[in-house]
């Protein structure tokens, strides 16, 4: 009998149907579906402006994968994912601020608040495309795993761990809102003329930007089906579950939550690159608390536990967001509030659930019609 063997029947609550794939199969038959849907379907059917708006949602969606991997698998409540999607959106503002200015030049918004002002050292090293990328990928990798070994070593869960990231989150909108020379302030960067050569401006590559977003959300969905199904996925149940009884069988908790925690960075910092040049602006508002909230709220909406709750929850609040949002902004915020509170009463799995909830019905009803034909039949 294996290890986790035992810890499965040390805690028999670690085979919740909610949180557990029975057939991967299908799981992949739906991404593939899916991919299907947004590469060949959304863009011969939709117009330029509603794909690009469907690929602002695919990047939100992207950092729900991780969400749904650190809060539906492992029990993290990440409030403060704003952090690491900051991390990507302005490693990879900078790097088109610094494109559009020229080669050696000084961006524009900095010479209006000093006509004699340099170009920071820290950004210097974005001129490089390849630097880019690699402090999309790395720079949440350190911050994650510095403060996640820092904080999981202290045994911080729960509400603490919540209100500590999310107070991450606020402390950096704050940061980039006072650093107006450095960071455009809160009027952020914008203005972007280039993506990694390519004009912005043109629609063929707008649609291609809007293709790399929606390959990345693939590739991060595979992923996170393939973590679900493997071992580590289900040690991070069992921590979520039975955090001491992993801890008596010889694993260390904290590592496993660490290492969830690195990869929903990664995830969160990719989605925030790919939004900047799809909005083409980015300020301390899609960074802090309320971003943050929006993030776990589309995830909570969807479901949580399964593999596309995360990523339609998250693909509704972005629609309702620029859609509501726009022509209703005082009763927007009320409609989401109100979504909220019945998906948690009556919902609390997600809108995820209903669709196991039908199919389960849909047996049954199924079963008893067998039933009563094999009864005539006699």
């Amino acid at each position: 009998m294996t290890e986790l063997t035992k810890i499965e029947l040390a805690s028999p609550d670690l085979a919740k149907p909610v949180t557990r794939n029975r057939s991967p199969r299908l799981s992949l038959i739906g991404i593939a579906v899916f991919a299907v849907l947004l590469l060949a379907v959304a863009p011969s059917v939709l117009s330029m402006h509603w794909i690009n708006n469907l690929g602002k949602y695919c990047a939100w969606a992207i950092v729900a994968v991780g969400i749904g991997l650190a809060w539906g698998r492992g029990g993290m409540l990440v409030m403060g994912q704003g952090v690491f999607f900051a991390l990507g959106a302005y490693s990879m503002a900078m790097h088109m601020t610094l494109e559009t200015a020229g080669p050696d030049a000084t961006p524009t918004f900095m010479i209006l608040y000093d006509p004699l002002a340099a170009v920071p050292a820290f950004w210097e090293p974005f001129r490089s495309e390849l630097f880019t990328v690699l402090a999309i990928v790395l720079l949440p990798v350190i911050v994650a795993g510095v403060l996640g070994f820092a904080l999981f070593k202290r045994r911080v869960k729960g509400a603490y761990f919540a209100i500590l990231t999310q107070a991450l989150a606020v402390a950096l909108a704050v940061l980039v809102s006072s650093t107006i020379r450095e960071t455009g302030g809160d009027t952020g960067l914008s203005d972007f003329k280039y993506f990694f050569g390519y004009v912005l401006n043109d629609d063929a590559n707008k649609l291609m930007i809007y293709m790399i977003t929606v390959g990345l959300l693939i590739v991060c969905m595979l992923v996170a089906w393939q973590l679900y199904r493997s071992r580590f996925g289900e040690l991070l149940l069992a921590t979520r579950d039975a955090e001491d009884r992993v801890r008596f069988l010889g694993y260390d908790p904290a590592n496993i939550k660490l290492v969830a925690f690195v990869i929903a960075a990664v995830m969160a910092s990719i989605g925030g690159a790919m939004f900047v040049p799809l909005v083409g602006i980015i300020t301390p508002q899609e960074i802090g608390a309320s971003a943050s909230i929006l993030f776990i709220a589309g995830v909570a909406l969807g479901g949580r536990a399964s593999l596309f709750g995360p990523v339609l929850g998250a693909m509704a609040i972005g629609w309702g967001q620029s859609s509501l949002a726009s022509s209703w902004p005082e009763g927007w915020i009320y409609i989401l509030g109100l979504l909220f509170i019945v998906v948690t009463l009556f919902l609390p799995n997600g809108l995820a659930s209903l669709i196991g909830r039908m199919w389960t019905a849909a047996r049954s009803t199924a079963g008893r019609r067998t039933k009563a034909d094999r009864g005539l039949a006699v």
